[in-house]
């Protein structure tokens, strides 16, 4: 029944990079009217440039500017016709030395992004699957993802984890003729590896794999004739691998090379690939400069630029090793990252360093979780080694500047990035704070919190406590979830924050679209825990509404909005939570700058509905309130029928009819894959029944009375708030009877009757409520997780 409305990835990563553009650390502009490599001209200061990607500074070698001069007076500034019916002069040359550096067969493409949406589609055919890294380079995971249209099944491992992908593998081999892996050779961002060898072998055990590697980043700085990382560990490319280079970043040129050693294929793809037939193509000027390149990868001198560059990079890692910087994976690549957290400690971080004359790169979402921002430190030949020194000396300096600036420290950035760190919280002063953490309510003042938070929704204190009871001691470890109670006051005990976490599984794909959930409880029926997480979130599944509280006016608000933070941040940590979500907040939240720099991603929940009745107001009087549209529905959908059934309110049920509630709520549960949870236990529904604040709404046919065909799950929050958490039906009489919109019109008179002013009426279909004059606001919950992967299948970032 829930139509969720899937966040729009765009919008997500337009947050987050108007956040960094307004700090001053993205879409900058190089200012100079020349440019070495060595420096860069930002904001009219000339920094130490630490961001290049042309990490052997061949884009400034005399030879490749003499050639891209030359084709420019020789051939003008393009040639402007598609591949399709000719190249220019220069390109055949081009080809031939780009072959001769890796002896297999080569597609020169205009970049690489343009030739991965060339080569992918025709690569990979409709029988066939694919399975990408979560870390795979966004160029690669587009073009993969337009095969959707053709029915391909496109799955996604956590990064470099094996052991999922040969999971994924034995599932698809039955299925589909290829399996393609796609994943990057060096990762961009970290400067981590893929596992080649142990890939290759892989391929070996299960012929069905063929493996795509994007290894732009991997490409001259290493392998023989600098053809990169990826073929330096393969030896040799068989016909299950399609490898992609550059001729830009480090090749000092511009354009992208496939690398195939399958003929067949390598004939579909240079007849025909799409964007490669069809756009332009490279200018004279950018292949003169590629066969230059070209031509000193086929001599000994590229061995001796890959060793110039070696030792620099041999350097700075000597240096960093006697640091405490966190840096995230040690390698002998030429990209370095350093970890800081929170993006605003990014923000931070890279300003200081810009000020002290250090030009690096932010590392921010999407290219790496929100929480995972850092500093990329990208090493070449233009570096020299006091200047390396001296940045790392800056960056010693600053970062627990950044860090002190910000409100966070080295622990927090070492949980974010799970590395080694001591964790400690506990009920005690921070800050000039005192923190409460309970694990029950009932060690918490019934009256001080239901004055804070406890006046709507079903998280008073008598209905957590109800909550409490009902998720825990079940068999099942999902019907069990661990719950907290943080309260953040003043040295004079006066409350600034409070709220209530629990601790739960959640399903993966909990808001993605019904057809991946659909795949994904399939393979559920013989693993039931199949992508399955543990969460930390703020309120619970059970609850909706305004799960925080805040006194805006306190002088010490920021503190403890801080020490929450660092709170979640440490039992997110000692729980090995994967994710943390806070919800459920309004669009115009105040706090939506803060969450983000904090690193929590904003996501459209659905849409959450109230109804607010007047003093003694009656059924009739509110009905005449509703549009004419709406009195035409409530006449002919739900009045016309009310006499053909048997409405009554149980405070109590037989055993009889408590499996019918759980049988009818169940329907639902199953038909709602667009919001993907698990059941609730079945002592849920008993313990309903036994609670003097829940009732049962039902609906039964007058012919068959004991037969329930509809049921509304109701809580009363203290006469203050009349809460219609759940539904349950039967699909037979839906659409025939109009069921749910009658039991939506029973919650209304029932509320009326107990002179009950605030309906909450929660979240989902929105559309139905709206007709009985339900007002609607729109709902966000905010994510922080270290794991895009998990984002993926929430439907985050599709």
């Amino acid at each position: 029944m829930a139509k969720i409305k899937h966040n729009n990835f765009l919008d997500t990563v337009n947050e987050v990079f108007t956040d960094a553009k307004q700090e001053g650390v993205l879409h900058l502009y190089a200012e100079g009217e020349e440019f070495s490599g060595r420096t860069i001209g930002i904001k009219n200061r000339k920094l130490f440039h630490f961001g290049t990607t042309g990490y052997l500074g061949l884009e400034q070698d005399s030879r490749l500017k003499a050639a891209a001069i030359d084709a420019i007076k020789n051939y003008g500034t393009q040639f402007p016709l598609s591949k399709s019916y000719i190249s220019n002069q220069l390109y055949r040359q081009l080809e031939e030395k780009v072959t001769q550096m890796y002896q297999y067969p080569v597609i020169i493409t205009k970049n690489s992004t343009l030739g991965h949406l060339g080569v992918i589609p025709s690569a990979v055919k409709d029988q066939d699957a694919i399975i990408l890294d979560h870390q795979v380079h966004w160029s690669v995971q587009s073009a993969a993802k337009v095969l959707k249209n053709r029915s391909v099944p496109i799955d996604m491992i956590r990064h470099n984890d094996l052991n999922m992908l040969e999971d994924k593998i034995k599932s698809l081999s039955n299925k589909r003729k290829k399996i393609w892996y796609m994943a990057d050779g060096i990762y961009s961002m970290y400067g981590d590896y893929a596992p080649i060898k142990e890939l290759k072998a892989l391929s070996i055990k299960y012929p069905q794999l063929h493996l795509y590697i994007d290894d732009v980043h991997g490409m001259s700085w290493i392998g023989k004739n600098g053809t990169g990382y990826a073929l330096s560990e393969l030896n040799e490319l068989s016909e299950n691998i399609l490898l992609f280079g550059t001729l830009s970043k480090t090749f000092g040129a511009s354009g992208a090379v496939l690398v195939c050693s399958n003929k067949k294929m390598y004939h579909e793809i240079k007849t025909f690939g799409g964007p490669l037939t069809f756009s332009a193509q490279l200018e004279p000027a950018s292949v003169a400069a590629a066969t230059a390149s070209a031509k000193i990868h086929l001599t000994p001198e590229i061995y001796e630029l890959q060793n110039d560059l070696r030792e620099r990079v041999e350097y700075f890692n000597d240096l960093l090793q006697d640091t405490d910087l966190p840096l995230i994976d040690k390698n002998n690549s030429p990209v370095f990252y350093i970890g800081t957290g929170m993006p605003k400690t990014g923000y931070n971080f890279v300003n200081r360093l810009m000020n002290e004359g250090f030009y690096v790169n932010l590392g921010i979402f999407p290219a790496v979780p929100v929480k995972n921002t850092g500093v990329r430190i990208t090493i070449s030949r233009h570096n020299q080694k006091q200047e390396i020194k001296d940045l790392v000396e800056a960056m010693v300096y600053h970062l627990p500047k950044a860090l002190e600036d910000t409100h966070t420290n080295i622990r927090r950035v070492c949980q974010a990035f799970k590395l080694d760190a001591k964790l400690a919280i506990e009920n005690k002063s921070q800050d000039n704070l005192i923190v409460q953490l309970e694990d029950s309510i009932s060690k918490i003042d019934q009256i001080l919190w239901n004055e804070l938070i406890g006046k709507q929704g079903i998280y008073d204190w008598d209905g957590l406590k109800f909550l409490e009871q009902a998720f825990r001691g079940n068999d099942l470890k999902e019907h069990n979830w661990k719950f907290m109670y943080l309260i953040i006051y003043d040295q004079d005990r006066y409350p600034i924050l409070a709220t209530f976490l629990t601790l739960g599984l959640w399903k993966d794909d909990m808001l993605a679209n019904v057809s991946a959930s659909k795949t994904i409880e399939d393979e559920r029926k013989s693993n039931p825990y199949y992508l399955t997480s543990k969460v930390l979130s703020l309120g619970s599944l059970f609850t909706e509404g305004d799960h925080l509280y805040i006194d805006d006016k306190h002088p010490l608000k920021q503190q403890a909005l801080n020490t929450l933070m660092r709170s979640l941040e440490t039992l997110e940590q000692r729980f090995k939570a994967k994710m943390v979500v806070l919800r459920d907040f309004p669009e115009n939240e105040s706090l939506h700058p803060y969450f983000q720099g904090q690193g929590f991603v904003r996501v459209q929940m659905p849409n959450s509905c109230k109804i607010d009745l007047k003093d003694n107001e009656t059924i009739e009087a509110f009905a005449a309130k509703l549009s004419s549209r709406n009195k035409r529905h409530l006449r002919k959908e739900i009045l016309e029928f009310e006499p053909l059934l048997k409405i009554e309110v149980f405070k109590n049920c037989n055993k009889n009819q408590l499996n019918q509630v759980q049988e009818l709520y169940g329907n639902v549960h199953q038909n709602n894959l667009g919001l993907n949870t698990f059941s609730f236990p079945e002592k849920l529904f008993e313990n309903m029944s036994e609670h003097p604040s829940w009732e049962f709404i039902t609906i039964s046919l007058l012919d068959n009375p004991e037969k329930m065909i509809g049921v509304m799950l109701c809580y009363n929050n203290r006469n203050q708030t009349y809460v219609p958490s759940f539904v349950g039906l039967d699909y037979q009489y839906l659409m025939e009877l109009h069921t749910y919109r009658q039991l939506l019109y029973q919650t209304i008179k029932r509320a009326i009757d107990l002179k009950i002013l605030h309906i909450d009426l929660g979240m989902t279909a929105s559309f139905e409520k709206r007709k009985l004059g339900a007002t609607v606001e729109e709902k966000y919950a905010y994510i922080q997780t270290s794991d895009n992967y998990t984002l993926e299948l929430m439907g985050i970032l599709e």
